[in-house]
């Protein structure tokens, strides 16, 4: 019977853990990509290769290479993290995220649903007032050049 009650118990949590964790687009990730895009984790602030780069692109998710960014979205925001102001229609989902007492949107890849970073909204820093910041570890850069 106690053996039971224990299964019972935990069912629930096995079952929400087997979202984003066992997909095979993860199995290739760093350790540090892994914990940003499966754990929901974020790079330190100022320490990713994407924050000064704008060179013509598309930015594309580091797991499954699907594209959410074009570089003409990107802005200077000096946050610490790349941002940009659009996105791809349809390569981004959006979820409540009530983390560490505050209330953000986290924004993960359509496709694979790994954790990109949050946007904000209403900050006023471009035309736009929409602010994508992302983790560079999150993302690849494809260049346009030819």
């Amino acid at each position: 019977m106690k053996k039971i009650l224990l299964i019972l118990l935990f069912f629930p949590f096995f079952l929400s853990s087997q979202n984003i964790k066992s997909s095979s687009y993860f199995d290739e990730l760093t350790p540090e990509e892994r914990r940003i895009m499966v754990k929901k984790g974020t790079e330190r602030a100022g320490s990713g290769i994407y924050i000064d780069h704008f060179d013509k692109g598309v930015y594309i998710c580091k797991a499954c290479n699907n594209p959410l960014f074009r570089s003409e979205f990107k802005f200077k925001s000096d946050c610490g993290w790349p941002s940009f102001d659009d996105e791809i229609k349809g390569a981004i989902l959006r979820y409540p995220d009530y983390s560490y007492g505050m209330k953000r949107v986290e924004i993960c890849c359509a496709n694979c649903k790994g954790h990109l970073g949050h946007v904000f909204e209403g900050e006023k820093i471009t035309e736009k007032n929409i602010r994508h910041c992302v983790n560079s570890l999150s993302i690849k850069f494809v260049s346009n050049k030819e």
